[in-house]
C-alpha cells in the first residue's frame, strides 16, 4: 500500500504544498457579507501570518462565483519602499492592473492594462480614483475591492490614497462618470485609528476627524480556539492515520494560544522535521514542547519580523512597561498601546493590562534581548553555586550577582549602548539579572521569566534537576512597598508549592553608596523563607 503523501499545515503560508489542510475561513468574520450588502467600506486588521490574505482571496472567489458582484484582491505590499507621492500612486495603479490581470474572471481580466493615461490620471491626487471609476464604468456588475497590506504606504502616499477613496465614495452614483466600488476593505496589521495616529504629526491633512471617515466598521481576525486546533490537527489524522494525543493539543494551545502561524509551524516541525513523515508515530505533548523550543531558537521569518518591531520607539515605550511589570506607565487608551496589540506583540488581560501574546513570543522576546548581554558577560564558574551537579545554590548565585552588579552595573549600559536591551529603561535591570542567571545556569537547566504590564512584579524561574527556584524582581520607587512585594512573591510560591524564594530589589538611587544598596536579609514570611536581596 502506498504511503500517504505528506500534507502540511498551511493556513498561514508556512510552506507551499500541492494540497493542505484548512479550517473554514469565511466564518472567522461572519458580518462581512452584511457590510457589503449595505454598500459600506470597512477595515480588517490582524497581526502578520494570521490568515488575512487567505480570507480575502477566499472571499473574493466566493463573491465572483455567486455572480451578484465582482471582487478583486489587490496587494499594496510593493509600496513599502516608496515615499514619493507620484511614484506611490503610480504603483497603486500598477497593483490594481495586476489584480485585474490575476483575476479568475475573464470579464475582469480583460480590463487589465487597457486604461490609457489622461491629463487627469497624470495627477497623483486623482489617479487612483480615476482608474477605479473607469473599471466600475466598464463592468456590468458592481465591484468590491480588497486592498491588502494597506498599511505599507508612507504617510504622504497614504493620505493621498485615502483622500481619493473618500472622495470617490462620497460622490458615487449610477452615472458613468461617478461610478465607484460598492465596497472597499483596507486590510493590514493596524486598525484605522492607527492610520490617524500615523498621519496626525504631518502638516498635510485631510481636514477631517478621520483620514477615512467613511469607514463603517472595523474587523479583526481572532486566533484559533483550542477546539479549532483540534479540528485542524484531526484533518491530518484523517488523511494519514497519525494521531495527536490530547496532551499534544494541550501543549500546542499552551505555547501558541491559537496564533495561526505558530499552530501550523508547531505541527509541521513535529510531523516533517522531528518524525520525518513517519505517520506510524503518535504525536505527544513532549513532541510539541521540543518543536516549540526549536522555533524559539530558530526564530523563523515570522518571529524575526516581530523582533524588528522591538527596536521601534513607540513599541519600546509599551514593551518597557510589559517587560518591567511597571504599573500605570502606558495609558489604556494610548495609540502606542493599541499599535502593539494590532502588531500581535501583546494581548490584553481581563484587567486590561498587557502581556506577550503567547509563551513562544515571551521566550523569544526575553532571549533575544538577554542573548546580547550574555555574549558580553565574562564569568567564572563558582563552585559554591553547584553541589555535585545535583543542586543549584540560588543564594550563592545571587550573592555572586551582587558582586558583579557592584563592579559592572554603571558601565555596562554605556559600554554596550547599542544593544537593544539598553533601549529599555526600566526593564534593563531585570534583563541584566536574567542574562546573568541564564549564563550561569547555561545548559544545565532552564531559566525563564513571566512578565506583564501592571502586575508590579517580575518572576524569574530557574529549573535544575528536580528543583524549582522562584525569584521575584522589583524596582525600588516612590510607591515601592516591601510588604506588598513579599505578599506577591508568597502568592506565586503558593501556586508552585515552594517553601523558599528570593526577592531581588534594584535601587536606582545614585546618591546611595554600594554598601547601602547591596544588602541581604532573610525573613520567615507566613510560612515561607524569603531572602531579600538588595542591588
Amino acid at each position: 500500500m502506498d504511503k500517504p503523501q505528506p500534507k502540511f499545515f498551511n493556513i498561514a503560508g508556512i510552506c507551499k504544498p500541492a494540497e493542505h489542510y484548512m479550517l473554514p475561513v469565511l466564518p472567522r468574520i461572519p458580518d462581512v457579507s452584511k457590510i457589503i450588502e449595505e454598500k459600506l467600506y470597512f477595515v480588517i486588521h490582524a497581526p502578520r501570518q494570521s490568515g488575512k490574505t487567505t480570507f480575502l482571496i477566499t472571499l473574493a472567489d466566493k463573491i465572483n462565483l455567486e455572480g451578484k458582484y465582482y471582487a478583486i484582491y489587490c496587494s499594496l505590499a510593493a509600496l513599502t519602499p516608496i515615499t514619493d507621492d507620484v511614484l506611490g500612486m503610480n504603483r497603486v495603479v500598477s497593483q490594481i492592473n495586476g489584480a485585474l490581470y490575476s483575476s479568475k474572471v475573464d470579464k475582469i481580466q480583460n480590463l487589465a492594462y487597457t486604461y490609457r493615461t489622461s491629463p487627469a490620471m497624470d495627477d497623483p491626487d486623482f489617479k487612483v480614483r480615476m482608474i477605479l471609476n473607469a473599471i466600475c464604468r466598464d463592468l456590468d456588475r458592481e465591484l468590491i475591492v480588497f486592498f491588502d497590506e494597506a498599511d505599507c504606504m508612507s504617510d504622504s502616499s497614504l493620505i493621498t490614497f485615502l483622500s481619493q477613496l473618500r472622495d470617490g465614495y462620497l460622490c458615487r452614483s449610477e452615472q458613468p462618470g461617478t461610478k465607484f466600488p460598492r465596497s472597499i476593505a483596507l486590510v493590514g496589521m493596524r486598525n484605522i485609528r492607527d492610520y490617524r495616529a500615523q498621519i496626525r504629526p504631518d502638516e498635510k491633512s485631510m481636514g477631517t476627524a478621520s483620514p477615512f471617515n467613511v469607514i463603517s466598521k472595523t474587523f479583526s481576525l481572532a486566533n484559533f480556539t483550542k477546539d479549532e486546533i483540534r479540528t485542524l490537527y484531526s484533518q491530518h489524522t484523517d488523511a494519514t492515520g497519525q494521531v495527536f494525543e490530547p496532551s499534544a493539543i494541550d501543549m500546542a494551545w499552551n505555547w501558541s494560544e491559537g496564533q495561526p502561524w505558530l499552530v501550523n509551524a508547531l505541527a509541521r516541525e513535529v510531523v516533517v522535521e522531528q518524525l520525518k513523515n513517519d505517520y506510524s508515530k503518535v504525536i505527544a505533548g513532549s513532541d510539541i514542547d521540543q518543536a516549540a523550543e526549536t522555533l524559539i531558537q530558530r526564530r523563523d521569518t515570522h518571529i524575526d519580523s516581530l523582533l524588528e518591531r522591538l527596536k521601534e520607539l513607540r513599541v519600546i515605550r509599551v514593551m518597557d512597561a510589559v517587560f518591567a511589570g511597571t504599573k500605570g506607565k502606558v495609558p489604556v487608551n494610548s495609540d502606542d498601546r493599541q499599535y502593539c496589540i494590532d502588531l500581535g506583540l501583546v494581548v490584553k488581560n481581563e484587567d486590561l493590562s498587557l502581556r506577550p501574546s503567547n509563551k513562544i513570543y515571551q521566550e523569544v522576546f526575553s532571549r533575544v534581548i538577554t542573548d546580547e548581554i550574555q555574549y558580553a558577560l565574562v564569568l567564572e564558574q563558582n563552585k559554591k553555586i553547584w553541589s555535585d551537579g545535583k543542586v543549584l545554590f540560588m543564594s550563592n548565585l545571587l550573592k555572586e550577582f551582587q558582586k558583579f552588579w557592584r563592579h559592572d552595573s554603571r558601565s555596562f549600559p554605556f559600554r554596550f549602548k547599542d544593544f537593544a536591551a539598553f533601549k529599555y529603561d526600566e526593564a534593563t535591570y531585570t534583563f541584566m539579572l536574567l542574562a546573568y542567571m541564564q549564563r550561569v545556569v547555561n545548559n544545565r537547566g532552564k531559566v525563564f521569566r513571566q512578565f506583564a504590564e501592571d502586575r508590579g512584579a517580575i518572576d524569574i524561574v530557574a529549573l535544575y534537576k528536580d528543583h524549582k527556584y522562584l525569584v521575584g524582581v522589583k524596582l525600588k520607587k516612590s510607591y515601592f512597598s516591601l510588604s506588598k512585594s513579599l505578599e506577591q512573591l508568597k502568592g506565586y510560591m503558593d501556586t508552585s508549592d515552594e517553601k523558599e524564594g528570593w526577592l531581588v530589589i534594584f535601587d536606582r538611587d545614585l546618591k546611595k553608596s554600594w554598601d547601602e544598596k547591596l544588602t541581604w536579609e532573610t525573613q520567615e514570611y507566613k510560612g515561607k523563607t524569603i531572602h531579600i536581596v538588595g542591588c
